[in-house]
């Protein structure tokens, strides 16, 4: 086993990882408009990666297995999750409907503090924990890289953790470039629009079972 195995590994589990997250999703929407609003990105960030971190050591370990096992599980994660997103769905539609309220480096209601940052993080939370999709890329990560073998397994789990890392550091800090195009309030409108449409989609395609 050479250094050439373990860069080989890091990069397939970097290209998987990626693969797996760079996707219009809950998590990524959310994540993009914290950003461009410049609202409480450093927390976002870091629950975004360290709990995906948390979620591919768990499939390093095994744990994937195990979720396959608990079909029930992810049932009533499916319907807990579909309801969360439909609701947040909604409300971003609603805050399409008054996009004057949204202006860049503006706070929900014009205001920060502690209270915006623990709703923020709260609702990033539920939005990467209730996702029932994640277990089953975290159940194919854990299967990918048992393939690789020990100790070559962590490598790989190393690198999709990295790929999280510079994902959600990309998004997030780099929303601020956008923020010029989104001091208009019609840009708000139609980033709100697309945002409940995704959601409110995502919770109808879980409930479906899609």
């Amino acid at each position: 086993m050479t250094s050439l195995d373990f860069l080989h590994s890091a990069g397939l589990g970097l290209a998987t990882g990626l693969a797996l997250i760079v996707a219009i999703g809950a998590q990524n929407a959310f994540v993009l408009r914290q950003g461009i609003r410049g609202e409480h990105i450093v927390p976002i960030v870091a629950v975004c990666a360290l709990s995906d971190a948390v979620l591919i050591a768990a499939g390093v370990l095994g744990t994937g297995a195990l979720i396959t096992a608990a079909p029930a599980a992810v049932v009533v994660l499916r319907y807990v999750g579909a309801a969360f997103l439909v609701a947040y769905g909604l409300m971003a539609a609603r805050r399409a409907m008054r996009p004057q309220s949204l202006m860049a480096g503006e706070g929900e209601g014009g205001r920060r503090g502690k209270g915006g940052a623990a709703a923020a993080v709260t609702t990033v939370l539920a939005l990467t924990w209730l996702n029932p999709h994640v277990y089953l890329d975290i159940a194919l990560l854990g299967s990918l890289a048992s393939a690789q073998g020990s100790p070559l397994q962590w490598w790989f789990g190393a690198g999709a953790m990295v790929g999280s890392i510079l994902w959600f550091c990309s998004l997030g800090f780099g929303a601020r470039f956008l923020r010029g195009f989104f001091a208009r309030p019609l840009s708000w409108r139609f980033l709100d629009g697309g945002i409940a449409v995704t959601m409110v989609a995502l919770g109808l395609g879980l409930i479906l079972g899609a």
